[in-house]
């Protein structure tokens, strides 16, 4: 079954993240912040992570970066899911190794469209 760990600040977006994956039949793991979530991913690798930018304690560029640079076995998918809605917050997410970038409010059509696509190993 595959695992995905949703990472926000935010309880109203980890429920609705977890609800429709869910409906999906992923296991989530849920962390409110990248401190929290790489804490969690020393027991249990994720298949793909799901992270807010803007966090207390460790923000999604950092916990990106650290999920590419440093989780041995090979690199986890990451989208970065965030209200920054700039050309340049797009693009700095993706210098720091995200795979895809949606804006909340997202559509559930969209982020489940990305999931399948990293899941196969194929870049939305």
């Amino acid at each position: 079954m595959t695992t995905v760990m949703v990472v926000d600040d935010s309880p109203t977006i980890r429920a609705m993240l977890v609800n429709l994956l869910n409906q999906h039949g992923m296991t989530v793991v849920e962390a409110e912040d990248g401190l929290v979530a790489k804490q969690l991913m020393k027991d249990k690798r994720p298949d793909l992570v799901i992270t807010d930018v803007v966090m207390p304690n460790m923000n999604g560029y950092e916990l990106c970066r650290w999920v590419k640079n440093e989780i041995p076995g090979g690199a986890v998918p990451v989208i970065m899911c965030s209200t920054k809605s700039e050309a340049f917050d797009r693009h700095w997410a993706m210098k720091q190794g995200g795979d895809a970038y949606i804006i909340k409010p997202f559509n559930p059509d969209e982020m489940m469209t990305a999931i399948r696509s990293l899941l196969q190993g194929v870049k939305p």
